[in-house]
């Protein structure tokens, strides 16, 4: 259900607010200057989703104050994000949204639908969010963006309308925030980005997950055997090389992965990062290295 509670003490024909707001230093500016706001997929499905059940001409304000900078900042957190925005009142004015954060246990239902696709599984570790991801959502009976029965809103101004200006100021800043990470629509769900990850490199590794191969053993899964134990076969491949081509599920994915997926050693090389340094040579190898490689040692 969304709501709109009013923090006023005045009724609806006593209070009117001028229309120029108090100018904010440092406050949150979206990028867009005209037109929509959201570049990516994701923070558009979630414009959309607003533009479609909120007042257009609040959002039209909504949208002037959160280009000229009035939200002052934005906390969010599994299931809420708050906000201020300063009007033309001396006190800035309170918003919070609130959605469902989902629990240990439906999230456990998500991590398990994500690792049985391994195409989605490989593009979240490495940074991104793949479109099919709603679905994978949807397959566990759970929407990952809230809709009208879903969204709760609240602001203390004392403007009746609904969405006000402000809270569509801190609706479209929060929509941005999402271009600039995705993971942040999962962790308003409750989910944080290195928990995910760590899940989804767990099922990885020991071939967990349900849906496309809920009972293969992960690739990576061999017994730790003492050194001392294995001097004679050490450098024997412990996975055979059937098994190592029997691995047409995997789609195609950045040379730079495992890098990606793996925490960064705190190793540098002349104040440059050891990864930044590897990523490059990853990339040609994956690219059969430079021309005329082959003809050197």
């Amino acid at each position: 259900m969304i709501r709109k509670k009013s923090g006023g003490s005045g009724s609806r024909g006593d209070w009117f607010e001028p229309s120029r707001p108090i100018k904010v230093e440092g406050g949150l500016r979206v990028r867009s200057k005209r037109g929509s706001i959201g570049e990516q997929w994701w923070s558009r499905r979630f414009i959309d989703i607003l533009e479609t059940v909120c007042d257009r001409g609040r959002l039209s304000r909504g949208r002037s104050y959160a280009r000229s900078g009035q939200v002052l900042d934005l906390e969010i957190a599994p299931g809420r994000v708050r906000s201020r925005v300063q009007g033309s009142r001396p006190t800035p004015y309170r918003v919070v949204v609130e959605v469902e954060a989902y629990g240990a246990d439906r999230w456990r239902d998500v991590v398990e639908a994500l690792a049985g696709q391994a195409r989605h599984r490989a593009a979240l570790l490495a940074g991104e969010m793949p479109p099919e991801i709603e679905d994978v959502f949807r397959s566990v009976g759970l929407p990952l963006f809230p809709d009208e029965a879903g969204l709760e809103m609240s602001c203390s101004c004392p403007d009746w309308g609904f969405p006000c200006k402000h809270l569509s100021a801190v609706l479209y800043v929060l929509a941005e925030s999402f271009d600039d990470d995705p993971f942040l629509v999962l962790a308003w769900r409750g989910m944080a980005r290195d928990r995910l990850l760590d899940a989804l490199r767990d099922t990885a590794l020991t071939g967990t997950g349900g849906g496309e191969e809920p009972s293969r053993p992960g690739l990576f899964d061999v017994p730790d055997v003492p050194f001392a134990e294995r001097m004679a076969d050490f450098y024997e491949t412990p996975v055979s090389p059937a098994r190592l081509r029997d691995r047409g599920d995997l789609p195609a994915s950045p040379s730079d992965l495992l890098l990606r997926a793996l925490d960064p050693p705190p190793v540098k090389a002349r104040h440059i990062p050891l990864l930044d340094l590897l990523r490059p040579a990853y990339r040609v190898l994956a690219e059969g290295g430079p021309e005329g490689s082959a003809d050197r040692d």
